[in-house]
């Protein structure tokens, strides 16, 4: 018999926690480099450059990968010859290990777990509680994996109980375009076939756990079905001309993952859930002898880049920039923001709405302003403000015209593509939209010079800040004219594959 102690659990899972909000797995280190030496569209080439260089700073000063530390899911599988030394539940132990990893003081993870889902919505403050799978197998150990995944590529799983002879891969070229940016390619698919509809989406989540290993199945070839999927998805996907943040280019994915499960006959269910750039899984064993400690990778694991500055790149100066400078900015076009950037997301987005609705003033001016949508972690020792990256622009949306129109407000700067309704009022007010890189939160945090709060302070991470900018870098999504980077660069760049293929 093998005893497990409480103690261990929760202290393994906090670790591991830990470990993964500022490391990145190998495999996709060298998954992402290899994409990064093939890609030949300068924005995309830039995108992944950014995101190998945060990394590589989150792994030398353990600091989050991405500002969205994610909802922890966890996959346990308990022997059946383990006895226990505890007195929680299993899951009370994990939701302690959570609870301790999300508050460390020398490593603040943002809390982003919301209770009352479709009322109150509020704060657990302490990412509690996981999504917790469970399963009692032969043996003496306790196996555990642990993820951490974020709300924007979450918000773009997709379901749907197929006929029985409707084909995988062509729904799932169907979803891809309606899945967007928001995903934060390159990263992985996790899709799921069969079971139960509850069913499907597990195993589509739980297959993302598994290592990047696509090239060497292409090398073998392909031994069932699964595998056959995979081979034909990871080719069709990538001539896509998605490409990284959705800007155009060769890699959309990194690998994609198939699992399946028996299912009724009169049934195929089918899910799709996407992983993002921050891809932030771990997995270790529990064998009574005590807490895990996860082996640190070394630095060389990471390549050394260097962004190089293009010719279209263009330093503006928030404070002094006029309607008339926005018009001359192509999309595209590489910007080095300079000065002052207000911030706000869904919760202050929603409350500035309602307030002009009702006549009320807001809690700042935004004429000729531009807002950066985002919800930074806390700061630590020195640090003006925690990784702060874009959260998905989309979810702006259908606030953008009354915010423009109402407020004068210039640009917007977020993660991904606008969709139409945004895009058309983006063109009638002429003002822009700017992308910054989802996956490169602590990148861009050391461009905030200055961090103040100056409007709903009681919203925490989604209160309006002020942030002084030294050369923010970001490209332009959609210029004034309504033309959108998200719809030109993929198509020509599915084109440009075509021809080369």
């Amino acid at each position: 018999m093998t005893v497990i102690r409480q103690d261990d659990v929760i202290q393994s899972v906090a670790d591991a926690l830990q470990y993964i909000s500022y490391y990145h797995p190998k495999d996709f280190i060298d998954a992402m480099a290899a994409a990064y030496e093939r890609e030949e569209n300068p924005a995309a080439k830039d995108a992944i450059a950014q995101i190998l260089i945060n990394s590589r700073m989150c792994a030398t000063g353990h600091r989050p990968i991405c500002q969205d530390t994610g909802i922890v899911t966890v996959f346990v599988h308990v022997g059946m010859q383990v006895t226990w030394d505890a007195d929680m539940s299993l899951d009370d132990m994990v939701n302690e290990g959570v609870r301790r990893a999300y508050q460390l003081p020398d490593n603040i993870l943002r809390a982003s777990v919301l209770a009352d889902p479709d009322g109150k919505r509020q704060n657990t403050k302490d990412n509690t509680p996981a999504i917790i799978h469970h399963k009692l197998v032969p043996g003496d150990k306790v196996d555990i994996h642990v993820a951490a995944k974020g709300g924007g590529s979450e918000a773009k799983s997709k379901f749907a109980m197929l006929n029985p002879s409707d084909s995988v891969v062509d729904w799932v070229m169907e979803q891809l375009p309606k899945m967007g940016a928001g995903w934060c390619p390159p990263g992985m698919l996790g899709i799921g076939i069969g079971g139960t509809a509850e069913k499907a989406m597990e195993i589509a989540k739980e297959a993302l756990l598994d290592p990047i290993d696509i090239q060497d199945l292409q090398a073998r070839g392909a031994s069932n079905r699964a595998e056959e999927l995979r081979l034909e998805l990871f080719d069709k996907v990538n001539k896509s001309g998605i490409g990284a943040q959705g800007l155009g280019g060769l890699t959309t994915v990194l690998d994609i993952k198939v699992k399946d499960y028996p299912t009724h006959a009169a049934n195929k269910p089918v899910a799709i859930i996407p992983n993002c750039a921050a891809t932030r899984h771990a997995h270790f064993t529990l064998d009574g002898s005590g807490p895990v400690a996860l082996a640190a990778p070394k630095l060389e694991d990471w390549p050394e880049i260097t962004r190089e500055a293009g010719d279209n790149v263009k330093r503006v100066n928030l404070d002094t920039v006029t309607p008339e400078d926005v018009k001359t900015w192509q999309p595209g076009d590489t910007l080095l923001l300079n000065g002052k950037l207000l911030t706000g997301r869904d919760a202050a987005h929603k409350r500035m709405v309602d307030m002009i609705a009702k006549g009320e003033p807001l809690p700042v001016d935004m004429k000729g302003r531009f807002i950066y949508y985002v919800g930074p972690v806390d700061p630590i020792g020195d640090e003006v403000v925690g990784p702060a990256g874009p959260t998905t622009a989309t979810r702006m949306d259908k606030f953008t015209r009354t915010m423009l129109e109402e407020t004068g407000l210039l640009g917007m700067v977020g993660k991904a593509e606008r969709g139409q309704a945004a895009i058309d009022a983006i063109r009638d007010n002429q003002a822009v939209y700017l992308m910054a890189v989802g996956g490169s939160a602590y990148l861009v945090a050391q461009a905030i010079k200055q961090s103040r709060v100056v409007g709903f302070e009681d919203l925490g991470m989604e209160a309006i800040y002020e942030f002084e900018v030294e050369d923010m870098p970001v490209t332009v999504a959609v210029d004034s004219a309504g033309t959108s980077v998200h719809q030109t660069g993929p198509a020509k760049w599915k084109e440009i594959i075509a021809q080369t293929a």
